[in-house]
This record gives structure tokens, sequence and C-alpha cells, in this order.
């Protein structure tokens, strides 16, 4: 981690975001994952939902750690062909309709075909439409307007568009001078880069972990069961690695890495979270403890569905969350050292 490089992580946070992967859809994504991971020869294997579980062999094999990021996003599936050749959208996971309104869009068929468009309310045109900033951004009145020659139903199902395609937003990701990351879907793709170059940093470093490490790359977070399963009853501590939210009345920023205390779910476990508090100020990392009150996260699925663990969430912080989210280099940074370093320290589990 003394060599640690924030160039590394952005590099692969770019190609994630680039790849579309709305919950339900992502078999693309999930592979480039594993094509990324597999030259350091270590164990992976595909659970039935589809998620991705890398484990690293530890001194110690009877107490495990998990630590679990997803890599599905926000996106939509096409609900109905208009008879005007446009498509009225169902959403995946929890974002708010004007929060793409004017965003481009992927719609990809179930034969593979992509067909790009653009997410507008029906009444956009001023020109036409007095009431144009007034109207409702809801199912009802958002739709996609295809980039293909299209004027009714027949004319888009020859393209082979149908009901329950996959719509994904563009992710426009950028990184300015300044050190902001801008881009969609850094919920929650920036923690999945974060671990895969920890993966990469412990395998090239020889260092072994202290116990046996699993890490899933799951898939279904955004509809709230990505990680509930597929966790080895060795597993005591269980980390969810998701962004921290930033706010009115939040203490988290773009610059720090964020360890909640509290989401919708209840406390995480204030053990495990005071000894993250203590590792980020052993480090001198930019931390802040945080309460998230519309949130779930992967480890409060997994208290949910009955798993016996120790769970706790820590994660960069992320503006605009489920909108046109930005992060900072720096958050990053101290979110990889913090997890870095957890996972070489001793766990305890009766704290």
């Amino acid at each position: 981690m003394e060599k640690f490089n924030v160039q590394n992580v952005i590099k692969t946070l770019e190609e994630l975001v680039n790849i579309p992967s709305p919950s339900g859809n992502t078999q693309k994504v999930i592979t480039a994952v594993e094509n990324w991971l597999r030259p350091l020869g270590v164990e992976m294997k595909k659970n039935r939902k589809g998620g991705l579980i890398v484990t690293l062999p530890g001194v110690d094999e009877t107490m495990h750690r998990m630590l679990t990021a997803h890599v599905d996003t926000l996106g939509a599936m096409v609900k109905e062909i208009k008879n005007d050749g446009r498509l009225s959208l169902t959403m995946i996971g929890g974002f708010r309709w004007n929060a793409v309104e004017g965003e481009y869009c992927k719609i990809e068929t179930s034969d593979g075909k992509e067909y790009t468009g653009t997410i507008l309310v029906h009444q956009s045109s001023v020109h036409v439409y007095k009431n144009s900033g007034e109207v409702k951004r809801d199912e009802k009145n958002i739709e996609v307007r295809i980039d293909a020659p299209v004027k009714n139903v027949e004319g888009v199902r020859k393209l082979g568009i149908e009901v329950g395609d996959f719509v994904s937003f563009e992710p426009r990701f950028q990184v300015t001078d300044q050190g902001f990351v801008k881009s969609r879907h850094l919920d929650d793709k920036a923690s999945v880069a974060i671990l895969m170059n920890i993966i990469k940093d412990v395998i090239e470093e020889k260092r072994p972990l202290p116990y046996t490490t699993h890490f899933l790359i799951s898939n279904n977070e955004e509809i709230g069961y990505g990680g509930n399963s597929n966790i080895p009853l060795e597993t005591v501590e269980y980390i969810a690695v998701d962004m921290g939210a930033i706010g009115d009345g939040q203490a988290t920023t773009e610059y720090c890495v964020s360890i909640c205390a509290k989401d919708s779910s209840g406390p995480y476990h204030t053990g495990l979270r005071k000894k993250l508090v203590q590792i980020a100020k052993d480090q001198k990392l930019n931390y802040a403890v945080d309460i998230y009150p519309f949130y779930g996260s992967d480890a409060s699925a997994a208290i949910r569905s009955g798993h016996d663990i120790i769970h706790g969430l820590v994660g960069p912080g992320i503006d605009a969350s489920h909108a046109h989210e930005r992060t900072h280099t720096d958050s990053l940074e101290n979110t990889s050292k913090l997890i870095y370093h957890y996972l070489f320290s001793t766990m305890n589990e009766n704290n």
C-alpha cells in the first residue's frame, strides 16, 4: 500500500462505468471483472444470482471475513412501446425521473442489439407545450426518443425492441484537473474498483492476510438482495463497501472515507464501527462517521436474511447520489487505505 496509486483505481473505475449493467443485466460487467482478476491467479466462482466471489486464503482459516461491493446500477426497462414509436419506462432501482431527464441512454434488445436514445418528458418543446415546466416527471410523461427512423409500434418492433428490454444511462465519465471524478454509477462501481485494486495489491505484495477473506462483487444490491447469500459459515465480519451519502445534515464529504453508524435498517455493529474509526485515526485518514437516513446496503440485506455476522459499512463520499454523482480522488484514496489496513487488523469475535 506504500505504492498506492489512485490513478489505478480511476482507470479501473472508468472501464467499469462504461459497461452498462442495470440490475438484472450484469453479465457483461461481471465477466469484465472476472477477466481483470484472472491474471492474478485468485480463486473465483460465480453464485447462481450471477455475482462473483473471490477468495484469498489467510493464516487463520477458522474465522473468515467478507467484503462486498456491488457492480449493478440504476437503470430502466421498456414498459410500453407507444403508438408514436417512443418508449415508456419502468425504473430499476430508486431514483427520481427528473434525475435522468435529458440523459442519453442505450436500449439493449434480447438478441444483443443496441440502440441509442434520449430520455425526455413527452411535453419537452416549450414552443408546443405551454406547461412544459410544470408537467410532472413520472412514468406517464417520461419517455425514450429512439435514434432510429421509427414512427409507430411496428417500426420499433422491426428493430427488435420489445417490452422488458433493458435501458441504461450514459455515465459521462470525467476526471477534472482538480481531482474530481464525475460520472453516473459511482454508486457503487467506485467501491468495486477499489476492491479490485486492493486484491491486486495484496497478491503482488505477497503479504499473507491474517484471515481467509472473501470479496463478493454483488449484482442485485440496487433492488435489495445482492449480498444476502453465499456467506460462508466461518464468516465473522462482513463489510459492505458502498457510497457515503452527502447532503444537508451529513458529515460525509467528497474527500473522506465515510463510516456508517446507522442507516434505514438500524445501527451497524458498534464494535466493528469503533475498530474502523481507530484504524482511520491510526493511519491519519480523513474520515467521517455518518448516518444515512434513506439507505440500505448488502450488509443490512445479509443481516435481514438471518446470517450471524458482525456487519459494517464504509465507502467513498459521493455527492448527488442516484443522480449526477461526483467524488474526489482523496475520497478514493482514503477509502482504499482504510480497507487495506482493516484487512490486516486483528479480529475479535466478541467485540
